[in-house]
């Protein structure tokens, strides 16, 4: 099994302090050591938090972000890194959930990109927001978010 290259990483295996903001953050990238097979890459955070950029009172989102990779795959600490970012910055829901999947994508160059962001109601109203860069290669398992309609006490 080859060994990635991680000798252009900055923040991996060092003390590192997390961004004042998401466009000051640093996402890096690692080379794929499978380039030409499609598998799905997955992740979740489930506790992502910013801020209403009204209000400044805080949002949260569970949100689950799936790539097919080409020949990058994004360095997962800077990844947490950049979501942490996040926790202080005013952003609405779409800019947000918008925000990270075009920085991953513009970062990876990936062969496809979907993100599910489902945020939890403040006022009674649960924002989803879902965005794809396209259709997934055939015959790649894709399997569900699993992450079900907000229904409150229903």
């Amino acid at each position: 099994m080859p060994k990635t290259d991680v000798s252009s990483l900055s923040m991996l295996g060092k003390e590192t302090e997390t961004a004042k903001s998401p466009e000051e953050a640093v996402l890096e990238k690692v080379p794929s050591n499978h380039a030409g097979t499609d598998y799905v890459v997955r992740f979740t955070a489930p506790e992502f938090t910013s801020l209403c950029p009204m209000t400044g009172q805080p949002d949260f989102a569970h949100i689950v972000i799936d790539y097919i990779p080409n020949e990058w795959l994004v360095e997962s600490k800077s990844l947490k890194l950049f979501l942490h970012s996040f926790r202080n910055h005013g952003a609405f829901h779409e800019d947000c959930s918008i925000y990270i999947a075009k920085r991953i994508v513009e970062l990876l160059d990936p062969k496809w990109l979907r993100i599910g962001a489902y945020w939890y109601p403040r006022g009674g109203i649960p924002i989803d927001v879902f965005w794809q860069t396209g259709k997934p290669p055939e015959g790649v398992w894709l399997p569900d978010q699993g992450v079900g309609t907000y229904r409150g006490r229903g």
